[in-house]
């Protein structure tokens, strides 16, 4: 069985996340973010089916989306797809107790299997919401960082205007086949400079800017 250490050397043979990023990785447990049944798969570097179609991505897209976006001690970060939980937490250990995750998810299922997974996992600085993510959430922005974690046909209007100055945003950005993994940094005149970090595949994103409704 492919062991949670298997994965951190092969990431530090092949990547360059920071020891922040690895040290949270250490410190959540994958296998308490997907079903009981599927647990001896936990690191396995796959993605793992929830509910409804949903999955968890593999352990290394995570790492990939949480090294692309920078993440600082006491910054505030949206995320749109919660999932099971599992990258809301990843983000939480990172930013701290004085830095704060909004994540938003649509499968009322998924919501309180989340819940319930941070809450086993005692992380404290992640809020919640049953909500269509792609339009933000203005009452909490700005948001230093944001991170969207489903398949859209571009970055959302409303998105990119509650991203602080100098915030990030990353994403797979494609049709609901197929999508390529772009980050956007927002410079101070409101321009988006973005970097193309390769294919990848993601379930499609719902709401108002998702594929379905």
């Amino acid at each position: 069985m492919i062991q949670k250490t298997d994965l951190m050397n092969f990431w530090k043979e092949n990547f360059g996340f920071r020891s922040a990023e690895l040290k949270a990785f250490r410190e959540v447990n994958r296998e308490e973010f997907i079903p009981e049944n599927l647990r001896q798969a936990a690191y396995h570097d796959v993605p793992l089916p929830l509910l409804r179609g949903k999955t968890i991505s593999q352990p290394t897209t995570v790492m990939i989306m949480t090294h692309a976006l920078e993440l600082k001690p006491g910054e505030k970060v949206f995320e749109i797809g919660t999932g099971s939980g599992y990258q809301a937490a990843i983000i939480a250990k990172i930013v701290g107790p004085k830095g704060k995750v909004i994540t938003t998810e649509v499968v009322p299922e998924l919501v309180h299997f989340a819940k319930q997974n941070l809450k086993k996992s005692k992380i404290n600085n992640v809020i919640i919401l049953e909500e269509d993510g792609s339009k933000g959430m203005p009452s909490e922005a700005p948001f230093d960082k944001i991170i969207i974690t489903a398949a859209c046909r571009e970055f959302p209007k409303e998105l990119l205007e509650q991203l602080k100055p100098e915030g990030i945003i990353i994403g797979p950005v494609g049709n609901a086949q197929e999508q390529e993994m772009v980050r956007g940094i927002k410079d101070r005149n409101g321009h988006l400079e973005l970097d193309f970090l390769g294919p990848f595949l993601f379930t499609p994103m719902y709401g108002k800017y998702g594929f379905e409704v």
